[in-house]
């Protein structure tokens, strides 16, 4: 862990965000190589609880928590989870969560996990060992399954027109790996004006779907309000619009800033009291220097928000 190939973005607005204080309790989300958790560690006296769902992360991660005279508990899961998981480990209530959504680069790195499509290596994108792969969606499910994947989470415009063509050509040979698919994509869609590879979208999208990350998120969120002691800080970095608008919305709602209706609409109830803070109305954007130094940050966003000491919303708007 002493050489992390993954470069935690965002770190020390992050660090900020959630002003550690000695002894807090803090979830850090997305493990991956360390970077917040060991931050934090160093930052305060603070105790860590971090989940990963990739069990080879957890086990990277063990050599990590030897430093820290047991300040650091690795809990393998779901963030989704967090207030099982914790409740398991014998903690109620935190002071802080962060969660640095999407893939890691350790992932997009190692060519046999099959999410880079600039590697061979099996079209697998599962951050866990079990259920269907990246490979199981493409040569199953329906095209009009298919081009829905494509289009709700890769938003890609030619959604049907490449389902159409994997369609047709796993009939002759299913697809096993990344490089077989990408050159497919690379044949059938058009090169985009701004540079970006044909299968960008269409690999996003998969990987979305294989580990259901937008639902994750919305299971975080809500755990992460439940687990959150008011007071208590929830830092979230996202990468792309669809992860960012989840949270977007979640805290917007959560803190009382929903669009209001129509002033010649009927006045609706009060909604159940804001369970949120919001600490920046806008997210916190990547420095140029940090840019620079980390490509892969420049599409990151921070959201900030504070737990209040209200009630935890219902799934429907309304109090428990």
């Amino acid at each position: 862990m002493s050489a992390a190939p993954h470069i935690s973005v965002l770190l020390d607005e992050v660090t900020r965000a959630l002003a550690l204080a000695d002894g807090a309790l803090v979830v850090d989300g997305t493990f991956g190589a360390g970077g917040y958790s060991r931050r934090f560690l160093d930052e305060a006296r603070c105790r860590v609880f971090a989940i990963d769902r990739d069990p080879t992360v957890l086990a990277r991660g063990a050599e990590l928590a030897k430093n820290y005279d047991g300040r650091l508990t690795l809990l393998a899961g779901r963030f989704g989870d967090m207030d099982h998981l914790l409740a398991g480990a014998g903690v109620e209530r935190v002071n802080g969560v962060a969660l640095d959504l999407g893939v890691s680069s350790m992932q997009l790195d190692q060519a046999e996990r099959g999410f880079s499509f600039q590697k061979d290596g099996p079209l697998d994108m599962r951050m866990e060992t079990n259920g269907p792969s990246a490979a199981d969606l493409v040569n199953t499910l329906p095209e009009a399954d298919l081009a829905d994947i494509f289009w709700r989470y890769g938003e890609e415009r030619h959604s049907r027109r490449l389902a159409r063509a994997i369609a047709l050509d796993r009939k002759s040979a299913p697809f096993t790996t990344t490089l077989q698919l990408a050159g497919m994509i690379r044949r059938v869609l058009p090169r985009a004006n701004d540079g970006i590879d044909p299968a960008t979208r269409a690999f996003q999208a998969l990987r979305i779907a294989v580990n259901d990350e937008l639902g994750e998120v919305e299971r975080g969120l809500a755990a992460a309000e439940r687990l959150l002691a008011p007071g208590g800080r929830l830092a979230v970095v996202s990468f792309h619009s669809l992860e960012d608008r989840a949270v977007k919305e979640f805290l917007r709602l959560r803190s009382g800033n929903a669009p209001q209706p129509s002033r010649h609409a009927p006045q609706a109830a009060a909604g159940p009291a804001p369970s949120f803070r919001l600490l920046s109305r806008k997210p916190v954007p990547p420095t140029p220097e940090e840019s620079a130094a980390n490509p892969r940050a420049r599409s990151a966003r921070l959201r900030i928000a504070e737990r209040t000491d209200a009630p935890v919303w219902t799934s429907q708007g309304g109090r428990p």
